[in-house]
């Protein structure tokens, strides 16, 4: 009778073991999308940050969508679009950076769409973090 009962104790441990390797596995997987999450956003103002330090000329940094090495109106931009897409590329798993203009209405400033996006494992689509810049402020 005693051996049955430390049978059914050792397999109530197990279970609760069990149980707690999932939600270690779990908090893990969370930790690495904060993370990950974490740096798109740092990656984001960073490039916010950047055309809000380049005035001239207004579309810049119209890369008219995905970003390749090379786009930007000016060296300037040129420059920091270079350096932008490959700390995102080397920063996030299949990352991606793209930046489009919406054209300015009368009375309204020239507007940035910076949209950072990359594939997480065990997701089946690919996340994102988009920041509206406008000139003097972002949204």
């Amino acid at each position: 009778m005693t051996l049955l009962e430390v049978l059914i104790a050792l397999i109530v441990v197990s279970i609760g073991l069990l149980g707690l390797a999932a939600l270690n596995v779990k908090t893990l997987g969370a930790n690495r999308t904060a993370l990950l999450r974490a740096r798109a956003v740092l990656l984001a103002a960073d490039m916010a940050d950047r055309i809000r330090a380049n005035c001239h000329p207004d579309d810049a940094y119209d890369c008219g969508g995905t970003c390749q090495p090379g786009s930007g109106g000016n060296p300037m931009a040129v420059g920091d679009i270079a350096h932008w897409t490959a700390a995102v590329a080397a920063g996030l798993p299949a990352g991606r950076a793209e930046i489009a203009r919406q054209l300015p209405t009368p009375g309204t400033p020239t507007t940035y769409v910076v949209r950072v996006s990359w594939d997480e494992a065990g997701a089946g689509d690919r996340h994102a973090f988009e920041l509206n810049v406008q000139r003097g402020g972002a949204t």
